[in-house]
């Protein structure tokens, strides 16, 4: 059973419980005056003449309550049956005071015709009407010299005890109503909660989803990288050297032999490279040393001057920021030997407070940087590999050429230290 169905089954318990209530002590009432009519303490009324009220108010119940149970929520009519109830148990009570068993019930139909707290102010006529019927009738009021006395008296008591038990009454069902609003409104905020999860649900593996094909995708650009600085270049300058050992045969043996050593070197890095290790000349040396290195191996290797200048305190970064350094390094060298036919290169690492830049320099042919290669077969992905490459570790890449004037490039990523920060 649900909660509506539930409130509903108590409430038509509860009013069938009211309706034998007061029939049951209204004829009990009867039942009392015809059993006590001997005693002379009592006031005596025609026995026909009380059987009669009692049915007219047995039928006045059954009309407005038992028969029109739609009634019982119109305010207007329920106050009409009130008026007419209180007035029938006056009848009542002249005819005997023991229907005082009765005429207390007025207080429970107070609940009918009265709302909220006027109820308080309802209890006053039900009061009078039984303290009346306690003090036997109303010949105790008149005969007796201080019977006014005794039934305000008498009065002031019901009052105080009805009057206490209905604000007790109208307390709790304020509470209960109080509860039933808040057990709603924790319905409600819950079904909104669920609702909600169940979108946060999906936006999260919305997000995960998203999140993988964005990985998926940056990993896809690292390898394309790698492959182009690994690969790519070792196998470009293998190509140029052997085409150099056919141009040149009194110089076959030392193309060859270069030609060997790239193919060894890039052999080794595309392994280091598919097991996302650092690059070969950052196993056993720091940033500056290995770039050296390569600057060294490739002026050797293309018989063109190539130095490298270092400023600032030299301390070790993170490996993502060393590897991107020493990988934009040997890009701008390869594109050099590619593409500048330059006499001489300079590279500058400098180290700075929040910042390290790598800048090289070359007086070759230079080019227009508003009109870059296009990425062909023969290559084109320089620049922009080097761009993408820096962008992953929050870097920049500035390229400052002009045809005939030589090309300048520098990149600036951030100086996070080993288990530090920029």
């Amino acid at each position: 059973m649900d909660k509506p169905e539930a409130l509903e089954g108590s409430a038509a318990s509860r009013e069938h419980w009211i309706t034998w209530l007061s029939y049951g002590t209204l004829f009990g009432s009867l039942l009392l005056a015809v059993v006590t009519r001997g005693v002379e303490e009592l006031p005596k009324r025609d026995l026909g003449t009380t059987a009669a009220v009692t049915i007219v108010t047995a039928l006045w119940i059954a009309w407005w309550v038992d028969l029109h149970p739609a009634w019982r929520s119109r305010r207007g009519l329920m106050l009409t049956f009130l008026v007419g109830l209180l007035g029938l148990n006056v009848l009542l009570v002249m005819c005997s005071p023991l229907f005082g068993v009765f005429t207390w019930t007025g207080y429970i139909f107070l609940g009918y015709a009265v709302p909220g707290r006027w109820q308080l102010a309802g209890t006053l006529p039900v009061a009078a009407i039984n303290a009346m019927s306690q003090i036997g009738g109303w010949s105790t009021i008149a005969d007796e010299e201080d019977g006014y006395v005794i039934y305000l008296a008498v009065l002031l008591c019901n009052l105080l005890i009805a009057s206490t038990m209905t604000w007790v009454t109208l307390r709790d069902e304020r509470l209960a109503d109080t509860r039933v609003r808040r057990i709603d409104q924790l319905a409600e905020a819950n079904a909104k909660l669920a609702a909600a999860l169940q979108e946060n649900a999906g936006l999260h593996a919305q997000l995960l989803v998203q999140a993988h094909e964005a990985g998926v995708h940056n990993e896809r650009q690292r390898m394309a990288g790698e492959i182009h600085d690994v690969l790519a270049q070792g196998l470009t300058g293998i190509v140029t050297q052997l085409e150099a050992a056919e141009s040149h045969p009194d110089e076959r043996d030392r193309h060859l032999a270069a030609a060997k050593r790239l193919a060894r070197e890039s052999l080794t890095e595309a392994r280091r490279s598919v097991q996302a290790l650092r690059p070969q000349h950052l196993d056993a040396a720091r940033l500056p040393e290995a770039i050296d290195e390569v600057v060294r191996g490739w002026a050797e290797l293309h018989g063109i001057r190539a130095d490298l200048t270092t400023t600032g305190v030299a301390r070790p970064l993170l490996p993502e920021i060393e590897t991107t350094l020493l990988r934009t390094a040997q890009e701008a060298l390869a594109n050099v030997a590619k593409h500048a036919a330059a006499g001489r290169v300079g590279l500058t690492l400098s180290y700075m407070e929040d910042v390290v830049t790598l800048d090289v320099r070359d007086d070759g042919a230079g080019f227009d940087p508003e009109s870059p290669r296009e990425v062909t077969e023969e290559g084109g992905y320089g620049l922009r590999a080097m761009r993408e490459r820096l962008s992953r570790i929050a870097g920049t890449l500035e390229v400052e050429s002009e045809p005939g004037a030589g090309t300048a490039i520098s990149a600036c990523v951030p100086a996070i230290a080993i288990g530090g920060t920029a």
